[in-house]
């Protein structure tokens, strides 16, 4: 396999989720990427974090397994002078550090860039915040949620705000990095120089509200919890119970989408009626055309009308629990599997090349 970042040396001082994501990311692409653990407190907060069905005896967790595959270990307590200087050593000939430290611990530690751009001018130093290296509260996916507007909009309109089930805001700040340590790998291949990109939870969430954001800004709508509706299109992420009590969703984005899902479902009557002949129409009387497109959607079996849908060229699919996702044929390629530890995971990077770069990942280290 081609495998463009090889010659890469990447060192993880970053735990749980969202600098970890980055680290397998350079590992996907060949980099040798080297996770700093510390050996007091048991190495990444993440290997403690187990199901209640998981064994007990091992270091490798469900969670810890999502995002550390292919990646060496390394056990130093950086609060110990010969633990430090191994680390300098090894920055002597690295190319990207990953960290994750609250703004002024880093500095503590003496891990911070300004250190240790001393010690390797062309390094890069990619730092994950919570609020921004000025404001020291802590960062985590479940505040940052709260506080950047994704759950109040989550949930149904008679229920509670709810939490997202993926620490979404982790992930959205991984990307924000992945794509700022490739800016800077880009800049070093010019310049031959370091730098240092930091991305906080707070900004990558809030940049990730796309039309919710500016449908505030712009139109002084206020989101309101809506369930798996959509404030702009209908019937778009409508949930709907077929005849052997499946769930499909919709994606109807045009008018023209709306008179073949209507002919299909043999409402052609509906899609004339000038209350739902238009998006705007639909958007503003969707009371009352979701149940009628409930109640003809509840004639069908599941697996019919969502060939009938796709031959249509209707956009629509099953609403699918994670047993069913991962038997799906198409996803084979992303997942990751060790024989020996029986171990799974799902890749980082899911872009095909025509180079071929994906790799082969050793398992998360023990």
């Amino acid at each position: 396999m081609y495998q463009l970042f090889q010659h890469l040396t990447v060192v993880e001082l970053a735990s749980v989720l969202a600098g970890p994501s980055v680290g397998q990311f350079f590992a996907e692409l060949g980099a040798k990427v080297i996770k700093i653990e510390n050996p007091r407190t048991g190495g990444d907060v993440t290997r403690s974090w187990k199901l209640p069905t998981e064994a007990k005896e091992t270091t490798i967790s469900a969670y810890f397994s999502a995002v550390n595959w292919g990646k060496e270990s390394l056990r130093l307590d950086l609060t110990q002078e010969t633990a430090l200087t191994q680390l300098y050593q090894l920055i002597k000939e690295s190319d990207i550090v990953i960290a994750s430290y609250k703004p002024q611990d880093a500095e503590k530690l003496k891990v911070d860039y300004k250190t240790l751009r001393q010690i390797n001018g062309q390094l890069i130093y990619g730092h994950i915040t919570g609020y921004g290296v000025d404001n020291p509260k802590v960062g985590y996916d479940a505040i940052i949620q709260a506080e950047a507007g994704f759950v109040d909009m989550n949930g149904t309109p008679t229920g509670d705000p709810v939490k997202l089930p993926v620490a979404l805001m982790d992930v959205l700040a991984a990307h924000q990095l992945k794509e700022a340590l490739l800016i800077a790998l880009m800049h070093r291949a010019q310049t031959q120089e370091g730098s240092y990109v930091q991305v906080s939870l707070l900004e990558s969430a809030v940049a990730s509200l796309a039309n919710q954001a500016t449908n505030w800004l712009n139109a002084g709508k206020l989101p309101q919890r809506m369930g798996s509706e959509h404030p702009n299109i209908v019937p778009y992420g409508s949930i709907f119970t077929t005849l052997d009590e499946q769930r499909i969703t919709l994606a109807v984005g045009t008018d023209k989408q709306f008179v073949q899902l209507c002919k299909l479902l043999s409402l052609p009557n509906v899609a004339t009626d000038p209350l739902y002949a238009s998006n705007q129409q639909r958007v503003k009387n969707k009371a009352t055309l979701l149940p009628i497109l409930q109640g003809a959607i509840q004639q069908w079996p599941k697996e019919k009308l969502l060939k009938k849908l796709e031959a249509a060229r209707i956009p629509a699919g099953s609403v699918n629990t994670l047993k069913e996702v991962f038997e799906n044929n198409d996803l084979q390629e992303i997942m990751l599997q060790d024989k020996a530890t029986v171990l799974r995971g799902v890749r980082q990077l899911v872009a095909k090349f025509d180079k071929g770069c994906w790799t082969t990942l050793s398992p998360p280290p023990p």
